[in-house]
């Protein structure tokens, strides 16, 4: 029998909890999965703690999931055997600016957009964009990207050392500040992305970006999804760098301009923004960007977008899902995540788009299109078995058409509990067992995060 007697004993009462209304605000993430409540939540606010924690988990067995702010939409921090769930929002510190050096050292429970609002005064922001308050460590921890991927890189690609507290409480530090690093085994990108199956990370060092003196945003319409993702394959091809690149298709638009005071043509729209060294070298890359939109088919082109118009933009965006799920109450829904090369974005956008209308699904597509990176949001009546059929063939469809274009089932969300059917089908038996196998070596008792990815 599990003493949580002793786990309680080493922290103060309002940091230890195992009552129903805290077990509850940890049972689901903001994905359709189902809860699962966990058996207790703890509130660390030092590594130290965190040690303590895993070390008392090891010596009971008792399974250990991370918690930043629930933000995930894979049930990536669902504690699906129960538990107890770590929860780093006590430990929300930035710990060091570097701004010379354009780095930052953080605690995980720091707010991605708190952080941001932080690091302006330095004028510096840590690019990697979710779209929501989620917290550093479950960034890290699910290889978040988003908007601001196709410029800066997903968060593996700012990440440059970590704090990691293994499932034994063995506290290790990998990688360093510099930014070339060769010696030995990469283990920061190997943690960065693991969904806390393999350590819990306690601290993470940054690459931060400057914030752009020179940027437009602009808007494009399109008469249809293929000649929209055309247009995205032009853009990228002509070797152009859009800080973003998104695509919004005619039911995404149609929701999103029901729910706010937003002029978009309703039609698929490409959402953009470009920085520039100066005016005239934004200017001339917009000059390029208009062709071959119009090349395109563009029927209606907007560009120049001032500050309060970009930034409404990009709230727009940010807001739609939340917007989709105010359009259907009560409704559940299925998310695709896929990603593909490039090249083959329009052949997977226009396959999807097929499939939504012989399914008959009230869907959207969305894409963080200048990555290749595609989503459809698929609703339904809770109730409507049919539905959720549908909605789990488009989903097994639309992931084996970018396996077979040379992609991939998650993009962004990570594999959670919804992708791990996909793994074999991606990588293969030989290497899904060897993520087992190392799974295993970090964790040998299966008690950090179990029943996610492998």
């Amino acid at each position: 029998m599990t003493n949580w007697h002793a786990l309680s004993q080493q922290f103060p009462a309002d940091r230890f909890s195992l009552t129903e209304a805290d077990r509850q605000l940890h049972a689901q993430d903001q994905s359709s999965h189902a809860a699962h409540l966990p058996d207790a939540v703890v509130w660390p606010v030092t590594t130290a703690e965190v040690s303590a924690i895993l070390r008392w988990a090891s010596d009971q067995r008792v399974p250990v999931v991370g918690w930043g702010a629930g933000s995930s939409l894979e049930g990536n921090p669902i504690p699906v055997q129960g538990g107890l769930v770590v929860d780093f929002g006590r430990m929300n510190g930035m710990t060091a600016v570097y701004d010379q050096d354009f780095q930052v050292v953080v605690q995980p429970g720091i707010l991605y957009k708190d952080m941001n609002k932080s690091l302006a005064q330095y004028g510096l922001f840590f690019a990697p964009d979710p779209g929501a308050n989620a917290s550093i460590g479950g960034m890290i921890a699910n290889n978040a990207a988003g908007s601001r991927t196709v410029k800066y890189g997903a968060t593996r690609d700012n990440v440059l050392a970590l704090e990691v507290v293994l499932a034994s409480g063995e506290i290790i530090r990998t990688g360093s500040r510099s930014v070339k690093q060769s010696a030995g085994y990469d283990l920061t990108h190997l943690f960065t992305g693991s969904e806390g199956t393999l350590g819990l990370i306690t601290e993470a060092t940054l690459k931060l970006a400057p914030l752009p003196q020179h940027f437009s945003a602009v808007v494009a319409a399109f008469p249809s999804t293929k000649h929209a993702a055309e247009a995205v394959f032009g853009i990228m091809g002509s070797g152009l760098g859009p800080a973003a690149l998104e695509l919004l298709d005619e039911t995404s638009i149609g929701v999103l301009c029901s729910d706010g005071d937003f002029d978009f043509a309703i039609a698929p729209n490409l959402f953009m923004e470009f920085h520039g060294a100066s005016e005239a070298s934004l200017g001339e890359e917009l000059l390029l960007v208009e062709e071959i939109c119009r090349d395109c088919g563009a029927i209606r082109y907007q560009t120049g977008l001032g500050v309060e118009s970009r930034n409404k933009l990009w709230e727009a965006r940010h807001r739609l899902f939340e917007v989709f799920i105010r359009r259907f109450p009560g409704h559940a829904w299925l998310l695709t995540d896929v990603a593909v090369p490039i090249s083959q974005y329009p052949v997977l956008v226009a396959y999807t788009s097929e499939q939504i209308e012989r399914l008959g699904l009230a869907c959207g597509i969305i894409g963080h299109a200048g990555d290749g990176n595609m989503h459809t949001a698929a609703f339904f009546p809770r109730e409507d078995t049919t539905g959720w059929q549908r909605g789990q063939e488009l989903n097994d469809l639309v992931v084996a058409k970018a396996i077979a274009l040379g992609g991939t089932c998650t993009g962004e969300h990570g594999v959670g509990i919804g992708k791990q059917k996909y793994m074999v089908q991606e990588h293969g038996e030989a290497a899904v067992q060897l993520m087992r196998q190392i799974k295993a070596t970090f964790d040998p008792l299966n008690i950090l995060n179990p029943g996610k990815v492998v």
